[in-house]
């Protein structure tokens, strides 16, 4: 697995680095292809972040969080990852090696060991069907401010009508995700 490490607002020692590579690099087992990670490291209020982003072939896995501790943080990452993968496997299947799950329990995993969740179906709660109209992005952003929800899909004006959504972003300002045709 290749990995590339950001710092934000904090500078860590290799020994964290190597800590980080070491745990994520059990994640390589699941995956077919040579994946990557990028982990991104920061300090907000006093809180030790850890953001880690895998990517192999056409899968992404993120998680992200937050501790008083970085190696902790870390620790609390991957086995996010692990419980997304176990929570998954039947969906995702195709995209993994076929002896992925089958493991060897050692003295150094048992204290990570979580039992597997049960898989739960997607269900749809509730649908709702509207007209999608023709604005700018300006037009969509105010829209969704005045609806007050999070996210507000459209016809983009500003791009021959490509299917368009505008969001909130967690860290303030607004997204766009346009239709790449």
């Amino acid at each position: 697995m290749k990995f590339v490490f950001t710092d934000k607002k904090v500078t860590l020692p290799a020994s964290v680095h190597a800590y980080a590579e070491k745990k994520v690099g059990k994640l390589d087992r699941y995956f077919k292809t040579e994946g990557e990670a990028s982990v991104v490291f920061s300090v907000e209020k006093d809180r030790n972040v850890c953001e880690i982003t895998v990517r192999s072939g056409s899968m992404i896995l993120r998680a992200s969080e937050s501790t008083s501790d970085m190696r902790a943080s870390i620790d609390a990452c991957v086995s996010g990852m692990e419980r997304q993968i176990r929570k998954n496997k039947a969906r995702l299947e195709k995209r993994l090696r076929t002896d992925a799950f089958e493991r060897t329990v050692d003295a150094a995993e048992v204290s990570d060991f979580a039992p597997e969740e049960e898989e739960s179906e997607f269900r749809i709660v509730r649908t709702k069907r509207f007209p999608i109209k023709h604005m700018t992005v300006e037009e969509a952003v105010l829209q969704m401010n005045l609806v007050g929800h999070t996210f507000f899909a459209f016809k983009n004006a500003d791009a021959d009508g490509a299917f368009s959504v505008v969001y909130t972003r967690n860290g303030g300002g607004y997204g766009l995700i346009e239709d790449d045709v």
